[in-house]
């Protein structure tokens, strides 16, 4: 499979969220940039929180889940370095739009979600909107998808206590994993995970807030 292309009207609320919110904090990924400026975030957002889909904020999505601020977005997805060619694992696929970012950055996305209702929503819009190259799972995001790893990229949108050894056990060579870590629900530090060789190389980004991964759980 390859990166999917979805050709979207032209959306000025995205574009400004872009230009304000993300590319003034310093992202510099022109592919990612143009993504985000055209992928209607508004369709992932549910219920009354719609209207503030474009805002410098998380939102809810129901079940106690939210869409991520749409800088840690950004960030998160810059972390990976993506050229196009990548097998990437999300683990919590929430509402989808950070899947949907994923499926038009890389080759082939493999997201899993813990709550079926979540992921039965993100998959239908995605599949509405023209994602082909995004496989589903629900079940347990801690322990990645074991039988379609190595992976080249993995993004975890939930905060473990500590990084997962059963995700940087899938990890590919070069691999980057990005992960929030920590033991409080009210701050964490997003970490940059390489693998090198038999070696693991951590880097410690910026401080983040998410909701936790729960043991043997994916959560978006």
């Amino acid at each position: 499979m390859q990166a999917v292309k979805i050709q979207y009207p032209e959306n000025p609320q995205a574009q400004r969220m872009v230009r304000t919110q993300i590319r003034s904090r310093g992202i510099s990924d022109e592919r990612l940039l143009e993504v985000m400026a055209g992928l209607p975030r508004h369709r992932f957002v549910p219920g009354a929180s719609r209207g503030e889909a474009y805002g410098d904020f998380p939102l809810p999505i129901g079940s106690g889940q939210t869409i991520s601020q749409p800088y840690m977005v950004a960030l998160m997805t810059e972390e990976l370095r993506l050229s196009g060619a990548e097998r990437v694992l999300e683990v919590g696929t929430g509402s989808g739009y950070q899947t949907a970012i994923l499926a038009e950055l890389a080759a082939e996305v493999y997201t899993v979600e813990l709550l079926p209702d979540l992921l039965a929503r993100a998959r239908d819009l995605l599949t509405e909107l023209g994602y082909l190259n995004i496989h589903w799972r629900v079940g347990d995001g801690s322990a990645g998808w074991p039988e379609e790893a190595p992976f080249d990229r993995m993004l975890v949108a939930a905060a473990a206590q500590t990084i997962p050894a059963s995700l940087t056990a899938q990890l590919a060579d070069n691999g980057i994993l990005v992960i929030p870590v920590g033991s409080s629900q009210h701050y964490q530090t997003l970490m940059v995970v390489r693998r090198a060789g038999g070696r693991l190389e951590q880097r410690e980004s910026i401080g983040c807030r998410f909701v936790p991964l729960v043991r043997g759980s994916a959560r978006g």
